[in-house]
């Protein structure tokens, strides 16, 4: 599915303009469509007014209760796709001030128990040690030091036991050398570290692993709710349930495949020792 920024805003009303309009084409009252899509007229009404975002299965209820035609469903589904999909630019995070967005994130990980992140490019703030965190945010034309503090704030996550973290990065995101040799060398130890806590997992995947699809993109998903997909640009949010059961899909795919406790503390050393040399 392709998509423009600026559609993802105006899908939502749009949705729920069809939606409606598509009932009273049939001439069907909402508790007649909320029995036969066994929700509530409530939510049903919420849907129409915009008040509340349907899932495409929600979508697909409605749709073959009015009877639509292959193409409505097509394009009404279309719709639905981009309504539970988000689009948040870096440029936008930037005038906010990225240490607003280290917030968000921080309410997300409170949020969820399960949290799994796949890392091709680069190690992700919550393992990062301070000087990595700084040198990874000298591209921001903005005052960071507020921002490094809520990163390293956010690493205290970690520790709680009531949560279940998988990390899994490619022998790329490892060694890419973000600092100078020594400052390297610490930041791959401290991975090796964080993979002793009882809650953590923290996967590699050497080059040279035999894996039939390409990392495409750095992503994360929180429990089977959310999953959020990095460009360079921004990130996309996707919550509709497809989107979200497809990460967990690639992610179950590079997990098989990945080295994990001595194994991957092994490899890790070896990455060490290589930069201390």
């Amino acid at each position: 599915m392709t998509f423009e920024p600026e559609e993802l805003g105006q899908s939502k009303a749009d949705l729920s303009e069809t939606l409606r309009a598509m009932r009273r084409r049939a001439r069907r009252t909402q508790v007649w469509l909320a029995q036969r899509c066994n929700m509530s007229q409530t939510k049903l009404s919420n849907i129409e007014t915009g008040r509340v975002t349907p899932g495409l299965v929600d979508v697909e209820l409605i749709l073959r209760a009015l009877d639509a035609s292959a193409e409505i469903v097509a394009e009404v589904s279309t719709l639905a796709r981009l309504a539970n999909t988000e689009w948040q630019s870096k440029r936008a995070s930037w005038r906010r001030g990225l240490e607003k967005r280290q917030s968000e994130l921080a309410g997300l990980e409170a949020e969820a128990v399960t949290l799994r992140y796949f890392l091709p490019a680069m190690v992700t703030g919550l393992l990062a040690t301070p000087e990595y965190i700084r040198a990874s945010l000298g591209h921001a034309p903005v005052d960071i030091s507020k921002t490094v503090a809520k990163k390293l704030e956010r690493q205290s996550v970690l520790h709680d036991a009531g949560k279940r973290f998988t990390f899994l990065l490619t022998e790329q995101a490892v060694r890419w050398a973000v600092v100078p040799r020594p400052a390297m060398t610490a930041q791959i130890d401290h991975l090796a570290s964080l993979s002793h806590l009882p809650n953590v997992r923290i996967g590699v995947l050497p080059l040279g692993t035999a894996l039939g699809r390409g990392p495409m993109n750095t992503f994360t998903v929180y429990d089977q709710r959310l999953a959020t997909v990095e460009t360079f640009t921004g990130r996309i949010v996707f919550q509709d349930a497809r989107d979200i059961s497809e990460h967990l899909r690639v992610f179950t795919q590079y997990e098989r495949c990945a080295l994990f406790n001595q194994e991957a503390r092994d490899l890790l050393s070896s990455w060490s020792t290589q930069y201390r040399s």
